[in-house]
C-alpha cells in the first residue's frame, strides 16, 4: 500500500514540475482560453484516475479496499471518489471569490498570479495531507467525532451564508503581521520574486505576503471541506486523491471563472445547501447511512439548480453586479 501512496505523490510532483518548469516557465498572463483548456485537462485527468480507482478496488490490487476489515468494491470506490471530488470542487468555488479579493487588495498583476497560486497549492497539498491523516485517526479512534464534524459543517454552512468575500482583511492576517515583524517588506513588487534585497538586507516582497494570505485562507476552507469529504468516504486514499485532484485544477478554474462568478448569484446559496446536506448526512451516519449515489444526485441537482436559476435571472434582469475584480 505504501508503494501506491508513493507512486501517486510522485505523479503529482511530476505534474507540478511540468506545469511550472515547462508549460508555464515564461511569465505571462493566463488567458481565458488557456485556463479553460487546463481546466478541461485536470477534469479529464481526474475522470481517468477514477477509472483507475474502479479497477484498483475491484481487484484489490496491493490490498486496496481491504484495510481494517473493510471490503470496498470498485463500483462503490469509484462512486465515492467522484462524489468526494465533486463536493471538494464545488466548495472550492467559494475559495475563488476570496482569492480574487486578495489579488485585488494587493494589486497583483495577472502575469504574477499563477506563481502565487502554484506555490499556494503546493503548500495546500501538504497541509491537507496532514489534516486528512489527523481526521482519519480521529474517526477510527472516536466514533462520536462524526457528530462533531457534522455540527461543525452546519456552523460552516451558516457562516458561508452570512459571510461576504469583501470582509477579507489581509492586513490583519496574523501571518502577515508576523512576517512584517521578522523581515522588512518592500513597497513595490520585484517581478515575481518572493524575496529580494532592501538596503543590503534580505527582505520580502508584497507577493510573498499575498502567498501567506492565500495559504492561510486555504487552511480555513480545508477545515470546512475535508470534514465534508469524510461524510462521503472514510477511505484515506480516496479522501486524499479526490482532494488533490480538486486542488490541482483550482488555479486554472480561478483564471477561467474569477471574473464570471458574480453572474452566478445563486451559486453561493447552492454551496450552502450542499454543505448543510453533507452535514446532515454525517450526523445521520450512525442511524441511517444515506447511499453515496443519493448524495451524488442531491449535490449535482443542487448545483445545477443554482446555476440555472442564476442564468435565468440574469437574462431577465441582467447581471447582479458589475465586474469587481481585476484578474
Amino acid at each position: 500500500m505504501i508503494w501506491l501512496w508513493l507512486s501517486f505523490i510522485t505523479f503529482v510532483l511530476l505534474m507540478l514540475a511540468l506545469d511550472l518548469g515547462v508549460f508555464n516557465r515564461k511569465v505571462h498572463a493566463i488567458r481565458t482560453s488557456e485556463a479553460l483548456a487546463w481546466t478541461a485537462f485536470w477534469v479529464v485527468l481526474a475522470l481517468v484516475f477514477n477509472v483507475g480507482v474502479y479497477f484498483l478496488y475491484e481487484h484489490h490490487w496491493l490490498g486496496v479496499g481491504r484495510q481494517l476489515g473493510q471490503n470496498l468494491g470498485g463500483r462503490q470506490a469509484a462512486l465515492e471518489f467522484f462524489t468526494a471530488y465533486l463536493v471538494e470542487k464545488s466548495l472550492s468555488l467559494d475559495n475563488i471569490f476570496v482569492i480574487a479579493v486578495i489579488f485585488a487588495y494587493f494589486n497583483v498583476p495577472l502575469a504574477y498570479q499563477h506563481r502565487v497560486l502554484f506555490w499556494g497549492i503546493l503548500g495546500a497539498l501538504i497541509m491537507r495531507g496532514a489534516m486528512i491523516a489527523a481526521g482519519v485517526a480521529l474517526i477510527r479512534r472516536f466514533d462520536w467525532i462524526m457528530y462533531v464534524f457534522g455540527g461543525f459543517l452546519l456552523f460552516a454552512a451558516l457562516k458561508m451564508l452570512l459571510s461576504r468575500p469583501e470582509e477579507v482583511e489581509p492586513a490583519k492576517n496574523p501571518f502577515v503581521r508576523l512576517a512584517r515583524r521578522l523581515y522588512p517588506v518592500t513597497h513595490e513588487l520585484d517581478g515575481q520574486r518572493f524575496f529580494t534585497r532592501l538596503n543590503g538586507r534580505r527582505a520580502i516582497t508584497p507577493l510573498f505576503l499575498v502567498l501567506l494570505v492565500v495559504e492561510s485562507s486555504d487552511v480555513l476552507f480545508a477545515v470546512d471541506s475535508i470534514p465534508a469529504v469524510f461524510a462521503v468516504t472514510q477511505d484515506p486514499f480516496i479522501v486524499f486523491t479526490s482532494n488533490v485532484f480538486a486542488i490541482l485544477g483550482l488555479r486554472s478554474l480561478y483564471f477561467a471563472l474569477a471574473s464570471l462568478l458574480d453572474s452566478f448569484r445563486y451559486l453561493k446559496i447552492s454551496l450552502v445547501v450542499v454543505l448543510a446536506f453533507i452535514a446532515v448526512k454525517m450526523l445521520l451516519a450512525h442511524h441511517y447511512a444515506i447511499p453515496t449515489v443519493v448524495a451524488l444526485g442531491v449535490v449535482c441537482a443542487v448545483l445545477v439548480v443554482g446555476v440555472l436559476a442564476s442564468v435565468v435571472r440574469n437574462r431577465l434582469e441582467g447581471p447582479a453586479f458589475g465586474p469587481r475584480f481585476t484578474c
